[in-house]
């Protein structure tokens, strides 16, 4: 038998545990800048709702309960500006990496077909086309890719690692240049409501869809909005034709967010007030860090939204990474994202106020 891990690139994280352990021995410890996972509190009306629905003890369905799918479409309505939506319209998920991996599985997707992502993307879009021996293709600008074979388009705005956002004129674009090839566009939205120096806007939008969902879905989390990467709870809003079928082959895999989860999340979409309360928390850890790393040099690129800067010194990303590491600051090198990120970092914000600080101070020294 052969190893289906065979086909996949090394896991790029194991390549950076050197220079985590480098960090790891300063004296007052690590700043971990490079993963992004959130390290705040899990918001309390969120906590209460978990508990609270603790008692589940049958199967949850995949599709989630009723109360879950009219959070779901009432949030997109209300956030993301979409018209007309109903439960055919939504679909929770476990995560949402776990969707983009196995998105091109459940989508019957296989040697000769081609998925195409941005240039510098989140990994898993490559996973997701390598682990069904398709070909991954990347791109500057979607609408110059060649459609011949191509299956699943990602979108990805804001950008992870980039933080650039695509303004509606170029969603619009590639839409509707998808749509006249038959291209079935995926976006992934997760970092929607971080916006800093932009409003990012969803393909759900009409300004940019049109009014129809054919052929389109969007892509969202709690991980970083809600400080709920723990809970692993995400979704997916679009195309009912798209989602039903993804619904039919996920209860058959047995792909069901729990309970517990499912009551958290109707909890979290209802709430507005922990979102804007973690905004402020970000948008303070951002702003000290963009200042001390330009102090030390950088020039940060794009990062007008998510929750990363976009940084260069004009140098090997591993030289960056690796001085940054003596100074017990961790971050992420930026060929993770693909060979255009080869002289630039990573560096997430979410560390906590004190940690935060300690960067600033080891970056002036």
């Amino acid at each position: 038998m052969s190893a289906v891990s065979s086909r996949l690139p090394v896991f790029p994280w194991d390549r950076l545990e050197p220079y985590k352990a480098t960090a790891a021995s300063h004296p007052d410890g690590i700043v971990d800048l490079s993963v992004g996972t959130p390290v705040d509190p899990v918001p309390a009306v969120v906590q209460r709702a978990l508990a609270d629905a603790a008692d589940s003890p049958g199967y949850p369905t995949v599709w989630g309960t009723a109360a879950l799918r009219d959070a779901l479409t009432g949030w997109v309505e209300r956030r993301l500006g979409a018209r007309g939506l109903t439960h055919a319209n939504v679909l929770p998920v476990v995560g949402s990496k776990e969707l983009v991996a196995w998105l091109p599985t459940q989508l019957g997707l296989g040697p000769g077909d081609k998925v195409a992502y941005p240039r510098l993307a989140y990994p898993t879009y490559e996973v997701g086309a390598r682990l069904v021996g398709a070909e991954a293709v990347v791109y500057d600008d979607p609408t110059e890719l060649d459609p011949a074979g191509l299956k699943l388009l990602w979108l990805n705005s804001p950008s992870n690692p980039t933080g650039r956002v695509l303004s509606k004129d170029e969603l619009r674009r590639a839409v509707a240049w998808a749509r006249e090839h038959g291209v079935l566009v995926f976006s992934d939205e997760c970092y929607l409501e971080l916006g800093w120096e932009a409003d990012p806007v969803s393909v759900l939008h009409p300004d940019v869809c049109g009014g129809s969902y054919e052929g389109i879905v969007a892509v969202h989390s709690l991980s970083k909005r809600s400080n709920l990467a723990g809970y692993r709870a995400a979704f997916i809003a679009g195309d009912p034709a798209v989602l039903g079928e993804l619904l039919q082959i996920r209860k058959h895999g047995g792909m069901m967010v729990a309970a517990p989860v499912q009551a958290a999340t109707v909890a979290a979409l209802g709430d507005s007030a922990h979102v804007a309360e973690q905004r402020a928390r970000y948008a303070r850890r951002r702003d000290a860090l963009r200042a001390a790393f330009e102090a030390a040099g950088f020039r940060i690129e794009h990062s007008e939204a998510s929750l990363y800067l976009w940084a260069t010194r004009d140098e090997s990303c591993w030289e960056t990474v690796d001085g940054l590491a003596k100074r017990g600051i961790l971050v992420a090198p930026g060929d993770f994202y693909g060979r255009a990120g080869e002289r630039f970092v990573r560096i997430a914000f979410t560390a906590t106020d004190e940690r935060v600080e300690a960067a600033v101070r080891r970056l002036a020294e």
